[in-house]
């Protein structure tokens, strides 16, 4: 009997140093789960080159990704480093659109 109360004791201890993330057994309810990955999307509200808000009417397309922009001058600028600018944008943590696929006609 004491053989058994020291083995319970020595579980019961583990478990709390271990912060009691132990598995679940079998009749529980409750379901082990991971935590979910956070992936926020931040979309592009602000041009890259002037720092104004977009018009989603002005816009480039550079390796899949599309770029919004301000005014008519913003686009010639981005296309003379569109990496630098891409690279900054998401470093900032913008999700930049994907440049839509067009069917063939």
């Amino acid at each position: 009997m004491r053989k058994l109360a020291l083995i319970v004791t020595a579980t019961v201890a583990m478990l709390v140093v271990a912060g009691g993330n132990a598995p679940a057994f079998a009749g529980d309810e409750t379901p082990i789960t991971a935590p979910a990955a956070t992936t926020e999307v931040k979309p592009q509200t602000i041009c890259p080159i002037e720092g104004g808000e977009i018009n989603k009417k002005l816009f480039a397309d550079y390796q899949g990704k599309r770029v919004y922009f301000c005014c008519l001058s913003c686009p010639p600028e981005f296309k003379k480093d569109p990496a630098k600018y891409i690279e900054k944008m998401e470093k900032q943590g913008v999700t930049l659109d994907k440049t839509p696929v067009t069917s063939p006609r």
